[in-house]
């Protein structure tokens, strides 16, 4: 199936994907990405530099006729999320992604498929590689840690790069120029906890939610797809008003960018209660799947019986557990005054582990507006404080403030209706975008974000268009063309 990928036009750059997908390129852990990026600069003999964080910079003169033009940055970022399937046998670090076609659209089988941003990438190493592509003098910019913290963003050093234009190639509509975004918050609450036995004469079992869609935590937060978290929650919050049990452990979610798909909790129920069990539990989920029909018709709430340890939570402490995340907002805070399609702020209750004496709850809150995030973040930090447990608050970055009255975003405004006989959506995304931090490191620069049609991204139903990477990869052409001259 990889070689009907690489037989699909654009070849040169389903090529470059597919060699892209055969590197492991997890964020925090990309080395082995940054060392094929540089052996693929020094073998196209390109000047090839390696910064301190580990950002790649690869540049390539410009072609016959466009020496006089601006130098323009290219950026894409390497590393990508890690997100599989329950029962898909795959090592993110040592497995190349397994990829497939089905309906014009290259999937991945089970596991995430780094179109997000591997696309871009491979876009920019289609014009490095290439003999025959006309552009201006190139300085292609491949960022690392996008993903968990934009760490490769935020190192960066004013002096890497000389271009006064960037095009960004990490926007997921190929109808849609980005000129803006949302900037993000990490917040982390830890406690820790005495075990106690659980009661005697009594079964332990795991009930679990998944069969969720899962998605981006920016990109998808306005569609009020099911976070497993909150779900969870409730249903033992309703089995708790039912009958009593011992709660062992709270685990869901993964990374923080990616609404939780799965969550699960193990807790032990007396063997008289064991019926009692099975009718609540048969109960609120049938409200909650009714609640959620449209957005998550493959929802799934069932117990398993499971052996597990006898050592639990205080009941004091599992019902602040109960009541902390329930209080903790989760998804749409607010929209944009001005642009009310567009979410203004937002909060992910991205994972919970709470097992073995400690507590790790992970959020992500992201918002335009720096003062409507500052709201929001001390509004859960406000909840986390009144349950005691320690909170940390990092990764911060900027919002990309949006400005459509630049000659970059006329360049590629004009090309899209001469290209395609229509208007293009000109916005700014709910999702964090490295633009806003790059731009405070290069406040001249002119900033816009555009790519092919990707869905599913930071999940495993993650796909791109084939047709729709057509159209990009000819649109980014011709923008390449029409770069300005100095």
């Amino acid at each position: 199936m990889q070689n009907n990928i690489r037989s699909q036009e654009p070849s040169i750059l389903w090529n470059h994907f597919s060699d892209l997908n055969n590197v492991p390129r997890p964020s925090k852990k990309e080395e082995r990405v940054v060392r094929f990026m540089i052996d693929f600069g020094k073998k196209l003999g390109l000047e090839t530099k390696l910064d301190a964080i580990q950002n790649v910079l690869i540049k390539k003169p410009a072609t016959k006729g466009y020496e006089n033009r601006k130098t323009v940055v290219l950026q894409s970022h390497l590393d990508m999320v890690h997100q599989k399937n329950d029962g898909t046998e795959f090592d993110f670090d040592s497995d190349g992604i397994e990829m497939l076609i089905k309906d014009g659209w290259v999937h991945a089988n089970g596991t995430t498929l780094g179109a997000d941003n591997g696309i871009g990438v491979a876009a920019i190493m289609s014009v490095l590689s290439s003999n025959d592509i006309e552009h201006p003098a190139i300085e292609a910019l491949f960022t690392v840690d996008e993903e968990t913290g934009m760490t490769g963003a935020k190192e960066l050093q004013p002096e890497f790069l000389t271009g006064s234009i960037l095009l960004n190639l990490d926007t997921e509509d190929d109808d849609e120029i980005s000129i803006g975004c949302a900037g993000g918050t990490d917040i982390t609450a830890f406690s820790e906890y005495t075990e106690v036995d659980v009661k005697e004469d009594s079964d332990s079992y795991t009930i679990i939610v998944n069969g969720l869609n899962g998605g981006h935590s920016g990109m998808d937060i306005h569609k009020g797809l099911g976070n497993a978290n909150k779900i969870l929650a409730r249903v033992l919050v309703h089995l708790n008003n039912h009958l009593e049990f011992d709660l062992v452990a709270f685990k869901g979610g993964n990374l923080r960018n990616a609404i939780p798909r799965e969550s699960n909790a193990t807790l032990f129920v007396s063997k008289n209660d064991a019926l009692n069990l099975n009718k609540e539990l048969e109960i609120i989920s049938l409200i909650i799947q009714e609640e959620f029909k449209i957005q998550e018709p493959n929802l799934k709430i069932r117990p398993n019986r499971v052996n597990a340890s006898r050592k639990c939570m205080a009941v004091a402490f599992r019902d602040t557990l109960f009541r902390s995340i329930s209080a903790v907002h989760n998804g749409v805070f607010n929209r944009n005054s001005k642009i009310p399609e567009l979410v203004e702020t937002s909060n992910n209750l991205a994972r919970i582990m709470v097992e073995n004496g400690k507590l790790e709850i992970a959020c992500l809150t992201r918002s335009f507006s720096e003062s409507g995030k500052l709201n929001l973040v001390n509004s859960i930090k406000s909840v986390f404080e009144l349950a005691l447990y320690e909170i940390r608050l990092s990764g911060d970055y900027p919002g990309w403030e949006p400005n459509s009255n630049t000659e970059i975003c006329a360049i590629l405004e004009k090309t899209y209706l001469d290209l395609f006989d229509e208007k293009p959506n000109i916005m700014a995304c709910h999702a964090g975008l490295e633009c806003g931090i790059l731009g405070t490191h290069y406040p001249n620069m002119e900033m816009i974000s555009f790519g092919p049609t990707i869905r599913g991204a930071h999940s495993p139903d993650e796909k791109v268009n084939i047709k729709s990477t057509q159209k990009f990869w000819n649109y980014f052409l011709e923008i390449l063309k029409r770069i300005p001259k100095v």
